[in-house]
């Protein structure tokens, strides 16, 4: 029994032994059946964002891993696990990327495939290019696009220009030297050759002069020395005959001119400010060149608004072809005209040479018209407007039946209970008759938050119209007006004016007010109005 049984075991262990030995035979035999990496390809996934990032998907028979070299010039490849991919970062062109595949026997194979990168064109280029709220001269540009790397400005003012580099965000400034229509003109980069552009055409205008004003010396380029002839006369810009430096007026007073041809100096507005004639300080001075001693050079002086409250006075030349100061004293009146009435606005001159002689071609210069007397600095007049100072401080400019006084409060109760307000009666004129003030300098339209005029009004009335209005001061084509009506009648009220929408571009010095516009004024209570508290907001 114990050899059967030793038989038997020894039987099992040999066909175990054999078994196991036939396995291990069939798993060799599976590794060395494994073919080398073949059918080997890449798939390439650029983003459409212009960053130039390609995702790099490798694929393979028998392949265990991936060796990328990108054609780019990078030294080290990448490695990639099968299944899985890789990014890398290119520019722009075309790229032989080879892959190597790696089985896990360590057989290899390896191809290569084109890669071409080409970067879109920047889309949706938009630009911003706004004129700078101080400065006219001075534009801010911005811009955004799909798909850019970054961005030129060319402002267009100068030859070969070399364009300013910035980022989506920036924001780039330049001063323009002069004024002038300029090409602003921004180009957008994409990662390479592709681009887009976008131009825009802006006009710089020269800022507004100063309206003339005394001592007028025609030599401060912010003023506006715009002379009126009259009669006949010819006067233009011209340089001292003795000085080449020196700039001066040259007037002709030529044949068939007229006895009274002269000149008023400065535009029909007159000057900026009144000239302060007193009994005592009642003398003027003007520089004159003339062609021969004896000429009679008269100079006047009146209200721009009311020509017939004026004042004349007349020297004579004392040399020729020399300079000389002749000295104007308007308490000598010339013959027949009316005497000196230091109440009157006087804020306009004129000079006529030759005066009461017909034009023979006499050509004369002339220069620095000055006041001799001791000039009172002017109030600066500002908004708010609240008209507490002495009221000859709120010089109003009336027209078409429209009357400004500055009186006591009618009712200093409920929202307004200071002492000064203004009064405007609309009288028998013009259906647009209002009247105006001159501010001492620009308004700020800039600095006001909200861009909006309120103003206190005490109507007769429900209903009432009232027209606010801004204008440049010499150049009333360049304004911006409002209109609102009064809700509530005998009490006074806060009215308020949208200016959010004014071209910021323009300078406004005149504030106009015109009650009912449209609507004859009959001065009665019914058409009389108060008004106080003009502030922007």
């Amino acid at each position: 029994m114990k050899a059967i049984k030793y038989i038997i075991s020894f039987t099992f262990f040999a066909a175990l032994v054999i078994g196991c030995k036939k396995d291990t035979n069939e798993n060799i035999a599976f590794a060395s059946s494994i073919n080398t990496p073949s059918k080997l390809k890449l798939l390439f996934d650029i983003t459409q964002n212009n960053s130039g990032q390609v995702t790099i998907t490798p694929n393979g028979e028998g392949v265990a891993s991936f060796d990328i070299y990108y054609g780019d010039g990078t030294t080290n490849p990448g490695k990639v696990i099968a299944g899985n991919n890789i990014q890398h970062i290119y520019g722009e062109g075309l790229f032989k990327v080879r892959v190597v595949g790696h089985s896990i026997t360590g057989q290899t194979s390896e191809a290569t495939q084109d890669l071409t990168v080409s970067f879109k064109a920047p889309e949706n280029l938009v630009m911003t290019a706004v004129e700078d709220a101080a400065n006219k001269f001075k534009y801010n540009v911005s811009a955004t696009a799909l798909y850019e790397t970054m961005f030129k400005v060319y402002f267009g003012d100068v030859p070969n220009e070399v364009p300013v580099v910035f980022l989506e965000g920036d924001i780039i400034s330049h001063t323009y030297a002069a004024p002038g229509t300029y090409t602003i003109r921004v180009v957008a980069l994409s990662g390479g050759a592709a681009t887009a552009e976008i131009t825009k055409v802006i006009t710089i205008t020269p800022a507004p002069k100063k309206q003339i004003d005394l001592p007028a010396t025609f030599d401060d380029a912010t003023y506006d020395y715009t002379v009126t002839d009259f009669g006949g006369n010819i006067t233009v810009d011209a340089q001292d005959p003795t000085n080449a430096a020196n700039n001066v007026k040259k007037t002709t007073k030529p044949n068939g001119a007229e006895t009274w041809a002269g000149t008023t100096i400065g535009t029909p507005l007159g000057f900026y400010s009144r000239v302060p004639l007193t009994v005592v300080n009642s003398k003027m001075s003007v520089r004159v060149y003339s062609p021969s001693a004896g000429i009679p050079v008269r100079l006047k002086i009146e209200d721009h608004t009311s020509p017939t409250k004026s004042v004349e006075t007349q020297v004579l030349t004392t040399v020729a072809n020399t300079w000389e100061t002749l000295t104007f004293d308007f308490n000598n009146q010339a013959p027949g005209t009316a005497a000196l009435n230091p109440t009157f606005y006087f804020d306009m001159a004129s000079i006529f040479f030759d005066f009461g002689t017909m034009g023979n071609g006499k050509v004369f210069y002339w220069d620095d018209v000055k006041f001799l007397g001791n000039v009172i600095a002017p109030n600066i007049i500002a908004l708010p407007l609240d008209f507490q100072l002495t009221p000859s401080t709120y010089v109003w400019t009336d027209f078409a039946g429209g009357v400004v006084t500055i009186e006591n409060n009618p009712s200093a109760t409920g929202i307004n209970t200071s002492s000064m307000v203004a009064k405007m009666v609309k009288n028998a004129g013009q259906t647009y008759g209002g009247s105006f003030i001159s501010l001492s300098n620009p308004i700020n339209f800039a600095g006001a938050a909200n861009k909006q005029f309120k103003v206190k009004v005490y109507s007769p009335r429900v209903g009432a119209k009232l027209l606010l209005k801004v204008e440049n001061k010499t150049n009333s084509a360049l304004n911006f007006e409002k209109e609102v009506a009064t809700t509530t009648a005998n009490a006074w009220e806060t009215l308020t004016f949208d200016y959010s929408a004014i071209n910021l571009a323009n300078a406004y010095q005149n504030i106009v007010l015109i009650f009912d516009l449209g609507t004859m004024g009959d001065g009665s209570a019914n058409y009389t109005f108060y008004f106080d508290d003009i502030t922007l907001n």
